[in-house]
Parts: C-alpha cells; sequence; structure tokens
C-alpha cells in the first residue's frame, strides 16, 4: 500500500509540473508526404521541417528522392542552400557542368539562378533544402528523362 500511495503522489507532482507551452516540434525522422508529381520524375518525399512567417524568414524543407527521380529546372527568388544528409545526387546550374552531390555537401544557389537537383540513376538521395520568403518555386523548363540520362553517363555514381 506505501508503494501505491508513493507512485500515486509521483505521478500527481509529476503532472502538476510538467510544461505545457506549445513549442512548435516537427520531426526530421519523419518521411514526409509524397509530393504530387507535377515538376519532377521519379518518386519523391517533402517533410516541410520549419516554415517562413513572422520573424522567421526562412523555410527548411526535408526532400528525399528515390533512385532516378529528378526536378524539373526552376529558381528561386532568394538564394537557396542544399544540404546533402544521405544518398548521392546531381545538381546543375544554367550554363554549367552538372556535378556529382554527396553526404556533407553544402550547395549555395544565388538567387533567380536557374538549377535543377536530384537523386543519382542508382542512389536514392535526402537533403536539407533552406530558403527564404513566401514566394513560390518558380518552374522554367521540363527536364527529360533523356537529358537526366545523359547527365547521369558523364557523372559517374560513386
Amino acid at each position: 500500500m506505501r508503494n501505491l500511495i508513493t507512485i500515486i503522489l509521483l505521478f500527481t507532482s509529476l503532472v502538476a509540473f510538467s510544461q505545457t507551452s506549445n513549442y512548435s516540434v516537427s520531426s526530421y525522422l519523419d518521411m514526409g508526404t509524397k509530393a504530387p508529381n507535377t515538376h519532377y520524375l521519379g518518386e519523391a518525399w517533402l517533410n516541410s521541417l520549419l516554415q517562413a512567417q513572422g520573424d522567421l524568414g526562412f523555410n527548411i524543407t526535408k526532400a528525399t528522392f528515390k533512385a532516378n527521380s529528378t526536378l524539373d529546372w526552376h529558381k528561386h527568388e532568394t538564394p537557396q542552400v542544399l544540404i546533402v544528409v544521405e544518398g548521392v545526387g546531381y545538381y546543375q546550374e544554367r550554363g554549367k557542368e552538372p556535378i556529382l552531390m554527396k553526404v556533407g555537401d553544402v550547395i549555395k544557389c544565388d538567387k533567380n539562378v536557374e538549377h535543377w537537383h536530384s537523386s543519382s540513376k542508382e542512389n536514392d538521395v535526402t537533403y536539407l533544402a533552406i530558403y527564404g520568403g513566401t514566394q513560390p518555386t518558380t518552374w522554367t523548363e521540363v527536364l527529360s528523362q533523356e537529358y537526366y540520362d545523359s547527365v547521369a553517363r558523364k557523372v559517374k555514381d560513386n
């Protein structure tokens, strides 16, 4: 009986002193939701970790692309930073050669620079995309499967 009373008192004190603040918590571990297949080939999941509002002037989105998946050409009205956290992918800015992006890479794309990024042909890729404001992405041109395949032949997946 004494143990039961001790447990009840302990539980009651924990409930009485627990925090009731409304924290804004999201989970990086969540895969997110499957993106509608409108501006990419293949399969992609997006997890909006932080959204620009009030004093917070930037967004952080976790994007996961299955192997052989790619975004169309696009640009943003603010700079964008990609931090590759898993896998291997491709990145290219208009007028430059495509590169292989891999775990640990941090890629900065200046505002209004047309670019695309994707998984590689053989590997999934997950990256954090950090970008400013509330303006949507401007989609500029469809990236064809043929072009993506030519990049995969040129940029070897290590």
